[in-house]
């Protein structure tokens, strides 16, 4: 009985233990981040800042979004959303897989998607880029927290 007893207050401590990490860990998402996007061809296509904030669906709150380059296929008025989940394991390795969307309002119909890993004050990952003509293309992107 004794090692039962034993047994279930460790597996509470561990669970404590990696929900604290794990919020944690979210929470080191929560900030403002610059990325840059590369092209196949190693040339900056888009750079942006915005700020992030984990909410507890794993969805994202996206505010202060601004393209810092110019391009045709974002003139105004960008929607954005995303996601972000939280891995590791016992060892304290952590890490969060991300997800970010930016839907063109003008012209319409143009979509940069970002899919990455997240790793402490860095996502990275590739991104693409659908739409109407000129806008398609795909490479490499890096975040910063800042």
């Amino acid at each position: 009985m004794k090692r039962l007893a034993k047994a279930m207050l460790l597996m509470v401590c561990l669970t404590l233990v990696g929900c604290g990490l794990a919020s944690l860990d979210r929470s080191n998402i929560n900030g403002m981040w610059n990325a840059t996007l590369i092209d196949t061809n190693d040339t900056t296509m888009f750079s942006f800042g915005t700020s992030l904030v984990v909410n507890n669906d794993g969805s994202l709150s996206i505010t202060n979004f601004n393209l810092t380059t110019n391009s045709p296929c974002f003139v105004s008025s960008e929607t954005e959303s995303g996601s972000f989940t939280l891995s590791g394991d016992f060892s304290g390795n952590v890490n969060g897989k991300f997800g970010f969307v930016v839907q063109s309002s003008s012209p319409i119909g143009n979509t940069l998607t970002l899919s990455g890993t997240a790793s402490g004050n860095t996502i990275s990952g590739n991104w693409t880029l659908t739409g109407g003509t000129g806008c398609a293309g795909s490479g490499s992107f890096t975040m910063i927290k800042t």
